[in-house]
């Protein structure tokens, strides 16, 4: 829902400076003092911002819902922040530590909405966001006893998938060979808001929920805890969720033997390809995708749409590589065989890649997403760190080693590792060297770990030069900021658990309530919860403006603001109108702001569970 018309007149009526560049409307009734909307913790962070040009401070007071004042003071002017294209206070009242409901914040004559202070804000947050990977699975019927109402119940789609690569002409006139096998694909996780199975960003969303069930998943997810087929089965929930795409992901490998005619090196979008025989056996299929895009809405079962794997990756290879070891690592006490299975699969991969390191993901085709990355140096490290952890080999120590990433954690300018997202890796790696026990001594471990505390510093120091308190710069907001923080919330939370310093919890805190609400449009980026939670994601069966289709569930995760890859039409008419905060849209229709993915909702089950520890 876009409101275009109000912002200004309401803003000013409320005596505080207009955002001029806001292209999301805020109804009359939204309160200008912005912060979360679901709560907060009795004894933690409590950061509020408010809109103001004034340079002096503003007073302030917390009142509970008789109108006794709780906590009272004055803000801290920021100045203008560019991010939001405002000028801001922040208000600190993490003062008022007694649990109850009806708090309100009071600055001059501003308002917030009701509020309330409790033990355990985010109980649940966790639970729904693990839900969303269930609602999205492909080969099985989502059944009405495991969602939250019966109209998100939907009969299995796309079951017992056996695939044969694309043949034919892509979108620029090259001609593909195909391949002479078939693999039986079922299952797995619908990507994003479409109906694609994809190896590498599922990927990094099956290691986040791996990496959460070995930090704090066998009390969190425990068997039972998540409304789930496979639930009472002694295993804990977050693996039986897991599974589901490992297994897609293993059913993703080349035969052993196979020989298939792929283009071997770089190509620029639309080029002419050269194809080249290579020995294809062990290495990953880059997805699994509809011929061409289905339309929005659209049901998965009512899916029309012939299916094909597409050729081989590195990039995918060493997803699978990485993925399949942390596999054969977490499962070796729960279930040995499938241990096993996955490390055969993983040693397959890696030996793969080395023998192809240049098969990249070209983005001809007319369905799918291209997931390209044209340097999958971090990658390498990732799988080996991975392959290092599960077995101990000096072949997989020597890769680590000899890799420029090697204990590179995120903005770490000597290791050129980039901040966590699905083509930037390395830090998976070093977050796993620092915290499994491997064969690295001592002062290795120290500086992995020295590593992950000053890239979580760097995020402190970026979010105390933001007005509202978030470790995002006003040049960051891409597709998928969400996302992005989330995943920099992690950082925060490993050099918390490293330390026991309480500035990076409260700087998870900071991520956590401005998706909930603590943001330039007073909106709630996670479905379900909050005064004003996203309710229109572009997903093609939560799709409520377009049908007879259902809303989607509580803990979905939206894209979020993104300036700089507005694709679609509603983020381009929006292009030069919006602080890159506010270029943002609650809309079906746009997926370069409003899309869901597994990518996205992971760090959120990660993150959530964390604080709610």
């Amino acid at each position: 829902m876009r409101l275009k018309a109000m912002i200004a007149a309401s803003v000013l009526a409320l005596n505080v400076s207009a955002n001029a560049y806001a292209h999301e409307a805020q109804e009359p009734s939204v309160p200008p003092v912005r912060l979360s909307q679901v709560g907060f913790e009795t004894d933690g962070r409590k950061i509020a911002v408010v809109p103001s040009e004034a340079t002096a401070p503003l007073d302030w007071r917390v009142v509970d819902g008789s109108g006794a004042v709780a906590a009272s003071g004055t803000s801290e002017p920021f100045g203008m922040d560019d991010a939001s294209g405002q000028a801001v206070h922040r208000i600190d009242f993490s003062g008022a530590t007694r649990a109850g409901e009806g708090y309100r914040l009071i600055v001059g004559d501003m308002e917030s909405r009701p509020f309330a202070i409790s033990e355990r804000p985010w109980a649940g947050l966790a639970a729904d966001a693990a839900s969303y990977f269930y609602q999205n699975r492909s080969g099985i019927e989502i059944a009405a006893a495991h969602v939250e109402r019966p109209d998100l119940a939907r009969p299995a789609a796309h079951v017992d998938e056996t695939l044969t690569c694309f043949a034919g002409e892509d979108m620029h006139g090259n001609v593909w060979p195909g391949c002479d096998y078939a693999l039986n694909v079922g299952g797995g996780w619908y990507d994003a808001g479409d109906h694609g199975k994809y190896v590498v960003n599922g990927g990094i969303a099956l290691w986040t929920l791996l990496n959460a069930h070995e930090r704090f998943g066998a009390t969190t997810y425990a068997d039972g805890a998540l409304a789930l087929p496979e639930a009472g089965n002694g295993v804990g929930d977050l693996l039986d969720e897991a599974r589901w795409q490992m297994e897609f992901m293993l059913a993703m490998q080349v035969p052993e033997g196979a020989r298939l005619s792929v283009p071997v090196g770089r190509f620029g979008r639309g080029a002419t390809l050269t194809f080249t025989e290579i020995d294809a056996g062990g290495m990953a299929h880059h997805k699994a995708h509809d011929v061409r895009w289905t339309a929005l809405p659209m049901a998965p079962h009512d899916d029309p749409e012939t299916r094909f794997l597409y050729a081989p990756s590195t990039a995918a290879t060493l997803n699978l590589a990485a993925t399949a070891a942390q596999c054969a690592r977490v499962w070796r006490e729960v279930d040995p065989a499938f241990s096993a299975r996955c490390l055969t699969a993983a040693r397959r991969a890696f030996a793969a890649a080395k023998r192809n390191p240049e098969i990249y993901a070209v983005g001809q085709f007319h369905g799918g997403g291209d997931y390209g990355d044209g340097d999958v140096r971090d990658e390498f490290y990732w799988a080996a760190a991975e392959l290092y952890a599960a077995t101990g080999e000096a072949l997989f120590e020597e890769r680590i080693r000899a890799s420029p990433h090697w204990l590179g954690a995120p903005g770490d300018v000597r290791a050129n590792t980039g901040h966590i997202s699905w083509p930037s890796v390395g830090a998976l790696g070093t977050i796993t060297l620092a915290t499994v026990e491997t064969g690295l001594d001592e002062a290795e471990v120290a500086r992995a770990r020295a590593a992950l505390i000053g890239a979580a510093d760097r995020y402190l120091a970026l979010r105390d030069s933001e007005g509202y308190a978030i470790p995002y710069g006003a040049g960051d907001y891409t597709w998928g900021s969400s996302g992005d923080i989330l995943n920099r919330a992690m950082i925060l939370a490993v050099a918390h658990d490293l330390t026991g310093e309480a500035r990076y919890r409260e700087a998870v805190v900071d991520a956590t309530d401005y998706l909930l609400g603590r943001n330039v449009l007073d909106q709630s980026f996670v479905s379900g919860w909050g005064a004003r939670p996203m309710q229109h994601p572009h997903h093609r069966f939560w799709a409520p403006s377009l049908g007879d289709y259902p809303a989607p569930p509580a803990g979905a995760l939206s894209g979020g603001p993104n300036a700089r890859s507005m694709a679609d039409p509603v983020a381009q008419a929006m292009r030069g109108t919006c602080a890159p905060q506010a270029c943002w849209a609650d809309d079906v229709e746009s997926y370069a702001l409003n899309e869901v993915a597994v990518n996205w909702n992971a760090p959120l089950v990660w993150v959530a569970a964390w604080l709610d520890q």
